[in-house]
């Protein structure tokens, strides 16, 4: 077909998963219940570190940063996969494919800065202890947030206004469930070597720079434990950053896995399938990771749930008084 000048007219189809209609309302349900699990537990880590004045550090500055992106990541693409769902419909409007994709692109490349940042924290604390409140002061953290927000959406807008200058034709089947960067710029019908270069180049830069910047940090901070004399002093450093650690191997071990499948088999449905683990189950299971690995959150919870189970105790003392 040729492109279209009227990029208004461009229609892209979503078909990243089975059309089969005896399966619509189990992926309907299932995706339903992670989102909404995703939302709860996300903002359940937000309400408590607002909630508790001592978790009001940079540490958990930056985990309440983390949370407000996973959910605004899982936003970004799931309630539109739901509707289509709902529907029977693949259908995505190009402003609609292209608005999606700009914040998909903001919130993964946030995601990963929010990352490194917060393996500088952990490396800061535990390398240089004496020094960790002058060195990750509140003008700091807040000057990190603030410019990983801003790379992030300087870094999805070239690549939006990038696409934008690209032709389609008038229907796009695009083989994932959301409108995903490399697989709209692949569906082009006019030139994209500028695009690759950018998503090559932003690849390597955006994704790699903070990787060997917490590799970097883990490496200093594995040194430093290992100088640690005492067995409880070595473990009670190491389950300061044992969360972050493990969030960090969950993203980048499933963002790779995707795109190594993805050059394998770049119009394979299976993609579509293991973006799944980075796009929706990772911002479901960073809340848990959080929360049953961190002393410090499993403390404020445990306090209201003390003072439920006390009160039919208390009031049973009373009546045995009277």
């Amino acid at each position: 077909m040729e492109p279209r000048n009227h990029t208004w007219l461009v229609e892209f189809l979503l078909v990243g998963f089975s059309e089969d209609p005896s399966l619509q309302p189990v992926m309907f349900g299932l995706f339903l219940s992670m989102y909404l699990v995703t939302v709860s537990g996300n903002l359940f880590i937000i309400l408590t570190i607002i909630y508790d004045p001592h978790l009001q550090t940079p540490m958990y500055f930056f985990l309440a940063n983390l949370s407000l992106v996973d959910i605004s990541f899982s936003t970004t693409i799931i309630p539109k996969m739901l509707v289509n769902i709902r529907t029977q419909s693949q259908s995505i409007g190009y402003a609609g494919c292209i608005t999606q994709m700009f914040f998909f692109v903001i919130f993964a490349v946030l995601e990963n800065f929010l990352l490194a940042v917060m393996a500088y924290d952990r490396f800061v604390a535990i390398c240089h202890p004496l020094h960790y409140t002058v060195i990750m002061n509140p003008q700091l953290c807040l000057q990190l947030v603030l410019l990983c927000w801003t790379m992030s959406i300087l870094h999805a807008l070239l690549h939006s206004l990038l696409v934008l200058r690209l032709s389609f034709s008038t229907h796009v089947e695009i083989p994932h469930f959301f409108c995903e960067l490399n697989q709209v710029v692949h569906r082009a019908c006019s030139d994209t070597f500028l695009n690759d270069l950018m998503i090559d180049f932003s690849a390597v830069l955006l994704f790699c720079g903070p990787l060997a910047g917490i590799l970097y940090s883990y490496s200093k901070i594995i040194s430093s434990i290992r100088a640690i004399s005492s067995a409880q002093g070595k473990y009670k450093a190491f389950s300061t950053c044992a969360s972050h650690l493990s969030v960090v191997s969950l993203f980048y071990g499933t963002s790779v896995g995707v795109y190594l499948s993805a050059s394998a088999a770049p119009s394979s449905t299976s993609t579509a399938a293991a973006s799944v683990m980075y796009t929706v189950v990772t911002p479901m299971l960073n809340p848990f990771i959080y929360s049953l690995r961190n002393n410090d959150i499993q403390r404020v919870v445990k306090i209201p749930l003390r003072h439920i189970f006390q009160r039919p105790c208390a009031c049973q003392n009373r009546e045995s008084d009277l």
